[in-house]
């Protein structure tokens, strides 16, 4: 069976007495238990008027009147937007009387969630990575509402759905919690289902290609370059176009995910040595391997296109598999995978052995951290405090993520053994036309903002091909690494102005590292770099960071 995320109520340290309230000849407002201390009033000093909610029903039953929830997505390439247009949004709408009108920034996403920051405004809900450092920006300014206080005040039946391991780990210093996690599991998730757990980062290559080359090692310096200069050269054209060699995430002004945690995951590069964080960025193996790439450059195998494409432009040139390999994220290119295998199964990315370490040790990837993926917070501009945390309580619980992920009973899915299974034309769409189905169906993590797949995955179907290779490859290459998360300092503290400053001078560095004209060159510009995040104050955040890691170890009972 299926665990019940948080069906039991945490006993910890800093809860509060409860307080009741009865006021005589008006409406009743109960305020439930609260389980943190401190914080602001803010979610209480709504005087409107509302219906009242139970510790022991879900609180969007409670008022189902239409209503209309501006959220903003902080991906310039997310694409559901079309809310009220598939059956599954449809059918929530319907059974919840709520709306959502989604707000995507057009370009880069800093830019517009800083803007609306300053303007002290949001909207009524806002997902963003958990790393980023607008989170404590709109935590520090107080434009977002404590969870813990909108539960307490509108729906104490929200801390009967959310995670007490997860709302811990949220908690901050002030005993409040703003925030809710996507794709979260705790070190207790990753005992329970951890052997079935795989990851999103892979090392692809283009199947008929990788096999008309003999499916050269690329485990090695020497290997990789060499199969790349054959990919180049048997096949410098693809529809038409030019061949890219390989593909990368986004260069961002903070890096590249595929050059830094993707390639030192693959290296086996350790996150920490004997008690104390490990410098992954100066490893030895990992500098070899940067510098492999450097003479990729030099050789002509790196192409333009990967220092300048952002998501969108590099999903168009999959979905013509232009690409003969990618250090990448596979549910990135979910839809683009899906139109290769219909065209030609054989044109499709599969996961191979990628760059390794000199002893050619299996790779170590990141599975579900408690972290997430992403946040969704509540402004403190929200049209209806009460409807907004109700609606966020349905989405967490278990009948919300099976309303969202399979859709409405009947329509989408039919019960079979008390289990519910999508119909066969939905299944068979999901499993041919990605976009197809999201326009039609909208299910499967189409809305994904709250998704937990330890729920979900009890629903999910038998994965198929094209997309089974790659995740049965990452299987037992998958590690928790919980404790390493949150460990960066944010906001206008010194160590989180040090750390930006560092992060972006990274940022320019790295594609300044692989355009290098010889290995000399790459060492003056890495050593200037490392210098000049020693002037900056690197000692400062590493210390930091120290600090946190021994509180997360703590947090986590992780000896």
């Amino acid at each position: 069976m299926q665990r019940q995320a948080g069906s039991k109520r945490p006993t910890v340290a800093w809860r509060k007495p409860a307080i009741a309230a009865l006021m005589a000849g008006l409406l009743t407002l109960t305020t439930a238990c609260s389980y943190f201390g401190g914080g602001s009033n803010s979610a209480s000093e709504n005087t409107t008027p509302v219906k009242q909610a139970s510790a022991d029903e879900p609180g969007w039953k409670v008022d189902t009147a239409p209503i209309t929830f501006d959220w903003y997505m902080n991906f310039s390439w997310y694409t559901g937007t079309d809310w009220g247009k598939d059956i599954t949004s449809q059918y929530v709408t319907k059974k919840t009387g709520v709306s959502i009108n989604f707000i995507v920034p057009a370009g880069n996403e800093n830019e517009k969630l800083n803007t609306m920051i300053a303007s002290g405004k949001l909207p009524d809900f806002i997902t963003i990575g958990w790393g980023e450092d607008a989170v404590k920006k709109m935590i520090e300014g107080k434009l977002v509402l404590p969870l813990n206080e909108l539960a307490d005040q509108y729906d104490p039946y929200f801390l009967k759905v959310t995670d007490p391991a997860k709302l811990s780990w949220y908690t901050q210093p002030d005993g409040n919690v703003y925030g809710y996690p996507n794709a979260s599991s705790s070190p207790a998730d990753f005992a329970k289902y951890g052997a079935d757990y795989v990851s999103n980062q892979v090392f692809v290559v283009r199947k008929d290609m990788y096999e008309a080359l003999g499916k050269p090692d690329m485990r090695t310096p020497e290997g990789f370059l060499k199969a790349l200069e054959m990919a180049k050269e048997k096949y410098p054209q693809v529809n038409g176009q030019p061949l890219i060699p390989l593909g990368l995430h986004e260069f961002t002004e903070n890096g590249n995910y595929s050059l830094e945690g993707y390639l030192q995951n693959f290296l086996n590069i350790p996150m920490e040595q004997n008690g104390k964080l490990y410098d992954r960025l100066t490893d030895p193996e990992y500098l070899r391997w940067l510098k492999t790439l450097r003479q990729a450059n030099q050789e002509g195998l790196l192409a333009k296109d990967i220092f300048i494409d952002k998501r969108a432009q590099m999903e168009e040139k999959i979905s013509q598999g232009r690409y003969f390999a990618m250090l990448y994220q596979r549910s990135d290119f979910s839809a683009q995978q899906n139109a290769l295998y219909a065209h030609d199964p054989n044109s499709v990315y599969i996961a191979v052995d990628g760059p390794a370490d000199a002893k050619l040790d299996a790779p170590v990837l990141n599975g579900p951290s408690i972290s997430g993926w992403t946040l969704t917070l509540i402004s403190k501009n929200v049209k209806d405090k009460a409807r907004a945390i109700r609606f966020l309580e349905y989405i967490i619980s278990e009948e919300g993520q099976r309303d969202l992920y399979m859709g409405e009973p009947g329509v989408t899915y039919d019960m079979v053994n008390d289990k519910p299974v999508f119909k066969p034309e939905v299944l068979k769409l999901l499993n041919s036309d990605r976009s197809a189905f999201d326009a039609k169906y909208g299910a499967s993590h189409k809305y994904w903002m709250e998704m937990d797949t330890n729920i979900t995955d009890q629903w999910k179907p038998e994965s198929v091909e094209p997309f089974k290779q790659m995740e049965d490859w990452t299987k037992g290459k998958t590690v928790s690494r919980s404790e390493f998360d949150q460990l960066n300092p944010t906001g206008n503290s010194p160590e989180g102005i040090i750390n930006t400053k560092i992060s972006q001078l990274w940022g320019k560095t790295l594609p300044q590292l692989l355009l290098a004209s010889s290995d000399s060159q790459f060492d003056q510009l890495f050593q200037d770099y490392l210098s000049k995040r020693d002037q900056y104050g690197l000692a400062k955040v590493q210390a930091y960071q120290q600090a946190e890691y021994e509180k997360n170890k703590e947090k986590l009972n992780i000896q």
